[in-house]
């Protein structure tokens, strides 16, 4: 046991709480709100963490005790091995904190999906795996905004954007970050062949306004346009659509998903600030890997994991090789396992 909290570093995480407790009581403290917040959510955070590996500790003292205990009173041994087992479980699942090490593990999440070379057999795969992470989201009690979707020109979706918001949501959807491979028999070929699909997923932490990313007026330019998603009349009929233009970096962003072009302008803004902090984000990961030699792969050259649907059905993380065959589970959002092994195997691995 001593090793996990040497590994988690209890101590130093009260000494960080202790640092940021005192800026929070300085006289201009709130002079920047957006600052500010960021380090009370901070604060909040590290003492939830703490708390729950100090009451390990404690429940750790406990079973000690209750074990001396039972050698001298064999009916209190029942009773310790269930205090043992429930304590395990808990620990077991907080030890995957432990791959949360990164700065914005703990925000909430913008997942993006866009659809492979294919047309309508990838974007359909692309609708596939949104329904997936909208279900395993709602499976874990974490709320789901869909801020923009490209729909397909047959079927299914060129791309989409979700907001995902939960405590360690950008934490847990790391492990998804990369292509995943469909094979199936496709529904739209009138021979029923074989067909192999890729989609790319990307995940990105929900930037907090000006605290991470800076943004000024000249830099970009805000256009709007009719809807071409789904929406009834109302979406035909008024340029609601946002696009927005970022000229330093080039990217551009967009969002329909609402009928207020208010909302769509609010949404747009959301996605452009998380991809600037992943654009920020690639740069530093990129410098580090060439002073370590590393060689980074992104994009549609990093392939995660298989979903096959025939001949026979598995569905494999390369990564890891974790495997199952119960494909209908995993697309309906039971994900967690696939997950929870990834994060395992890359707890220390980080910086």
């Amino acid at each position: 046991m001593p090793w996990r909290w040497c590994i988690f570093d209890v101590a130093g995480k009260e000494k960080n709480i202790t640092a940021l407790e005192k800026q929070s009581v300085q006289p201009d403290f709130w002079s920047d709100q957006n600052n500010a917040q960021s380090i009370m959510r901070k604060i909040a955070a590290l003492k939830k963490t703490v708390e729950k590996w100090r009451g390990l500790e404690k429940q750790l003292l406990s079973i000690t005790d209750n074990l001396q205990l039972a050698q001298e009173e064999a009916s209190f041994f029942e009773e310790v091995q269930q205090e043992i087992e429930a304590f395990a479980e808990e620990l077991d699942q907080i030890e995957l904190e432990l791959a949360f090490s990164g700065e914005y593990d703990s925000r909430n999440a913008i997942l993006s999906i866009k659809a492979g070379a294919g047309g309508t057999e990838s974007q359909d795969w692309a609708e596939m795996l949104m329904r997936m992470y909208l279900r395993w989201a709602e499976r874990r009690g974490y709320t789901a905004e869909i801020l923009e979707v490209s729909p397909g020109e047959e079927a299914g979706i060129k791309s989409a954007t979700i907001n995902i918001s939960g405590e360690y949501a950008c934490g847990y959807l790391k492990s998804e970050h990369g292509v995943h491979r469909l094979v199936r028999l496709s529904p739209f070929d009138a021979d029923h062949a074989r067909h192999t699909s890729f989609a790319l997923v990307e995940i990105m932490p929900e930037a907090e306004g000006d605290v991470d990313v800076e943004i000024k007026p000249e830099d970009i330019k805000i256009e709007t346009f009719r809807s071409s998603g789904p929406g009834g009349q109302h979406m035909q009929k008024t340029s609601s659509a946002v696009r927005i233009t970022h000229f330093t970096s080039g990217l551009v962003v967009s969002a329909q998903s609402e009928r207020s072009q208010f909302q769509n302008k609010d949404s747009a803004m959301k996605i452009l600030r998380s991809r600037l902090l992943e654009q920020e984000l690639e740069k530093q990961a990129e410098e580090r890997a060439k002073i370590k030699g590393k060689r980074i792969n992104a994009g549609w050259s990093n392939q995660i994991r298989s979903y096959v649907l025939h001949p026979y059905k598995m569905v494999k993380d390369h990564r890891t090789d974790y495997q199952t065959g119960n494909t209908e589970a995993v697309l309906d959002g039971d994900l967690d396992e696939f997950i929870q092994v990834y994060l395992r195997s890359i707890i220390g691995t980080e910086e």
